[in-house]
């Protein structure tokens, strides 16, 4: 199917042929109509692409913040290309459709292959041929409503959420200002309410156009046109609400907005202005600034948008899809009109020569819309039948796996055929790289769920194919290796069908989240015979630490272990911190160290004991050993971002092993060794431990780290978190399904 994309990176627009999206549960898979172009929001976003490196730097400070702070826990070489990565990759535009349902997920029951639905969502919404959408951000669009004007529902609804915002009452004065695609909707609406509006707009056309819809009188800023409105309106007492529809980098909405507002009045930001609030002028008129968040409440919230969790009406009257209900009744009640907004109708196959016409200034435009093909479009990949389920970088379809082809430990006499499933952020900056130009692979397949996220990895790492249905992957027995790089709650049941169809799998942290969970998948090692496994424990095989334990040399004695892991705060919103769907921040991480710390010591843990701050932000994780060893992980959120993230000290029979970040290390005893130079990056293991899988896949021989040890590491990390509820040490042996329920409750102690 085509969409239209752009490369933030050297600003190229382009109508990309990307595979189609699989029809998952909790949604519907829609093939659009019609696609709405945000004539603010979108061009500002093609801009910003045409700009320098140094503009993009200015543009987004935010982003810039985030750059420095991986470069001090990654290192200039892992950040760099993470953002590179970044930025030269193709990014979707377009967020508000209507079109046809094609097909329907398991679990959709209010709407059929046929209906017309209005969508909602930056990556759920595009300008493309098909859109899987969840259940949350579409609406079903009531007979008699034109599909080119339901394709308003989205802006229709960011503007609706402003209006309820100001909470206007009938006959309430307002003034908008900015009378652009939201401006003029947020008019009609504010009209259809009972309230009298003026609008604002140095633009004579887009005045003129926002009185034919409702305004009682529109003029520029600077027009006394405005201030005699208001005077004589308002019976000199000012406007009730301002509602701030405008863009730009002036200060003049905000400073207008406190000169006509009436005491006590409010005033409302839509739109992404500047708010630099003349501190008197609103203190002395103790003005009520708010900011309505997009389509409304339920925005940015995973569990609504995409796990399909209502809010309960009586708690949460409007949410975004009631939002959007709401705006296609008024539609068919012709209570709004979206026709005299729209400039122009395109042809999607012109999508890309709109774009450019529209940021050249050409195509003068309150707002433009795409027409698709009307006939059906077939769909590349099938329904799931109700037994997929999604993540983060990939889709997973849930069905029987594919019969073995051949013994997974036979050598290979050629190149490695690879598969990944999942193209996120840490596939591209962290494994892929590791693995385009080597003569011994060949990337045969991506698979994920984004479209385009598979489309760019395609393009940028040389993979001979590109699609959305991992049951194609696990069924190709030309495919001899599977990474299975997506979201936690995902590895267990990939991996399973992976090793069921015979593959070599390299899986990324966590390998289960509960014990079942890793019981199952040990069953299933056990029933296929297929132990061809390997776990993202990296840290094993960074070459500074090799070399310190190879200096440290044979251990005698007992040894004591101390890691400090300075992980930091994640940000709002990361997918982390979904505890109950993704695990704990612990469970997700904490393999990697308990992996390295027994790697050490040579043996797995016998005993586990955690301790945590009451908010459970910092954890105390203590290991002990056959040999009496003791280990402990303290694994903190609370420290500073500029001190290291990993520092360990190992301890024992006179020496002592210490690493600080990847960087330096050293070792202390009757003969001093230290690390010859800093690295110019932390080297923390990936390539070495992706060189030590293929060599395993490519001849058959062992893998790098024997099931027996991921699958104890696994527990250990398991028991930590068990440890924090039942307040004692925990066997991680004792978690086997085979272990008795008592053993587990009185955390091993018998």
């Amino acid at each position: 199917m085509k969409q239209v994309v752009q490369n933030y990176k050297s600003g190229e627009l382009a109508l990309l042929d990307v595979p189609v999206p699989a029809c998952k549960p909790g949604g519907v898979l829609v093939r659009t109509s019609y696609s709405l172009i945000s004539s603010g929001t979108e061009l500002m976003k093609v801009s910003e692409a045409g700009m320098s490196l140094l503009g993009k730097a200015k543009a987004r400070p935010d982003q810039v913040a985030k750059v420095v702070q991986s470069v001090a826990n990654q290192g200039v070489g892992a950040t760099y290309r993470k953002v590179m990565g970044k930025l030269d990759s193709y990014t979707p535009l377009g967020y508000s459709l209507c079109g046809v349902v094609e097909q329907v997920g398991a679990g959709i029951e209010d709407v059929s292959v046929g209906d017309l639905v209005a969508c909602a969502g930056n990556e759920h919404a595009l300008h493309a041929e098909l859109n899987w959408v969840p259940k949350n951000l579409y609406a079903p669009v009531p007979p008699g409503v034109a599909a080119e004007h339901a394709a308003f529902a989205t802006v229709g609804s960011i503007a609706m959420q402003g209006v309820r915002r100001g909470e206007p009452q009938l006959g309430d004065l307002t003034l908008v200002i900015g009378l652009g695609l939201i401006g003029q909707l947020v008019v009609q609406l504010l009209a259809a309410s009972g309230a009298r509006v003026i609008g604002v707009d140095p633009d004579a056309e887009r005045c003129a156009l926002a009185e034919r819809s409702g305004a009682l009188v529109c003029a520029a800023p600077d027009s006394d046109v405005i201030d005699t409105a208001v005077a004589e309106l308002s019976g000199g007492h000012g406007v009730d609400q301002v509602y701030l529809a405008a863009g730009g980098t002036g200060n003049g909405p905000v400073e207008l907005a406190a000169k006509v507002c009436r005491d006590r009045g409010r005033v409302v930001d839509i739109g992404k202005c500047r708010l630099d609030l003349p501190w008197n002028a609103y203190y002395e008129k103790e003005l009520d600034v708010r900011f309505s968040r997009s389509y409304g409440p339920g925005r940015y919230d995973p569990s609504y948008e995409l796990d399909g969790r209502d809010y309960p009406i009586g708690y949460v009257r409007w949410t975004e899809r009631r939002n959007m209900e709401c705006f296609c009744d008024l539609l068919a009640g012709g209570r709004v009109d979206p026709s005299p907004l729209i400039s122009h109708i395109a042809e999607f196959d012109d999508a890309v020569q709109t774009y450019q016409r529209l940021h050249d200034g050409e195509l003068a435009a309150v707002a433009v819309l795409f027409h698709y093909p009307e006939k059906a479009l077939a769909a590349a990949t099938p329904a799931t039948n109700g037994n997929g389920t999604s993540n983060g970088n990939s889709t997973v379809v849930r069905g029987e796996p594919a019969a073995p082809v051949r013994t997974p430990a036979m050598p290979r006499t050629g190149p490695v055929r690879v598969a990944f499933i999942g193209a996120g952020n840490y596939a591209t900056s962290m494994l892929l790289p590791h693995l385009t130009r080597r003569s011994d692979v060949r990337l045969a397949q991506v698979v994920t769920t984004s479209a385009l996220s598979g489309a760019n990895a395609r393009r940028k790492f040389g993979f001979e194919s590109a699609g959305t249905d991992v049951d194609a992957v696990l069924a190709d027995p030309a495919v001899d290796a599977v990474f299975v790089v997506t979201r936690h709650s995902t590895h267990t049941e990939l991996t399973r069908r992976a090793l069921q169809a015979g593959k070599a799998v390299f899986v990324e942290k966590p390998l289960a989240l509960d014990p079942d969970e890793l019981d199952d998948l040990l069953d299933a090692i056990a029933a296929s015979g297929n132990d061809r496994l390997q776990v993202g424990f990296n840290r094993r095989f960074a070459p500074l630490l090799v070399q310190a334990k190879r200096h440290f040399g044979r251990r005698v004695g007992a040894a004591s272990v101390r890691y400090l892991v300075n992980a930091g705060k994640l940000d709002h919103g990361s997918w982390y911190l979904d505890n109950s769907g993704e695990g704990t921040r612990f469970i997700g991480e904490g393999g990697h160290f308990i992996d390295t710390v027994s790697w050490l010591l040579d043996a797995d843990p016998e005993t586990v004991q955690a301790h945590a701050t009451p908010d459970r932000n910092d954890l105390q994780v203590v290991l002990t050993y056959p040999d009496g060893s003791l280990a402990t992980i303290s694994y903190v959120t609370t420290g500073a971002s500029s001190f290291p993230k990993e520092t360990l000290d190992l301890v024992g029979d006179g020496k002592v092993l210490r690493l600080d970040d990847f960087q330096r290390a050293a070792v202390h005893g009757r003969h001093r060794w230290v690390s010859s130079r800093l690295p110019k990056a932390r080297d923390k293991g990936q390539r070495a431990q992706i060189d030590a899988f293929l060599t395993a896949v490519r001849t058959g021989g062992p893998m790098p780290v024997p099931v027996d040890s991921l699958a104890a590491t696994t527990r250990a990390t398991l028991a930590a978190a068990i440890s924090l509820g039942t307040g004692g040490p925990v066997r991680p042996d004792s978690l086997a399904r085979q272990a008795p329920l008592l053993e587990l409750v009185n955390g091993g102690q018998q």
